[in-house]
């Protein structure tokens, strides 16, 4: 079980490592021959919520109800469209949002991270628990 997991593992960190040496080797070949390199725009954000209740309007505080942000200092990850980007510019004020790297995503669902596995909430605590409940 322990090597089928590290194979898995290991070949999903290869396949994002070949695509971060793409991504270097595209803005290195624009920047040769004179051009510029737009790299793709992000498709997932992690939110944490900055402020508590008081003194918030309803809208940002109803967004952040959407967005399960109910305390200060609760985080998400969040998939990053249309609607969900204006949604973070309206309650920009009360909270704080980034784009994370594959080892910040892994570090955190791996110290924080709770999934649902046959209706129980689980710790994750390595892709064991994932792969049993796909």
């Amino acid at each position: 079980r322990r090597v089928r997991e590290a194979v898995v593992s290991t070949q999903s960190t290869g396949e994002y490592a070949a695509a971060e040496r793409e991504e270097i080797r595209l803005d290195r070949e624009a920047k040769a021959t004179g051009n510029y390199y737009v790299p793709a725009e992000a498709k997932l954000a992690f939110v944490i919520r900055l402020r508590g209740e008081n003194n918030i309007p309803p809208k940002p505080r109803k967004i952040m109800k959407l967005l399960r942000l109910r305390q200060i200092n609760y985080g998400v990850f969040v998939k990053l469209n249309k609607s969900c980007k204006e949604m973070l510019r309206i309650a920009e004020p009360y909270i704080a949002y980034g784009y994370p790297n594959l080892k910040t995503v892994r570090e955190l669902s791996y110290k924080r991270g709770f999934g649902k596995v046959n209706g129980q909430r689980m710790h994750i605590n390595d892709t064991s628990v994932i792969e049993e409940s796909l």
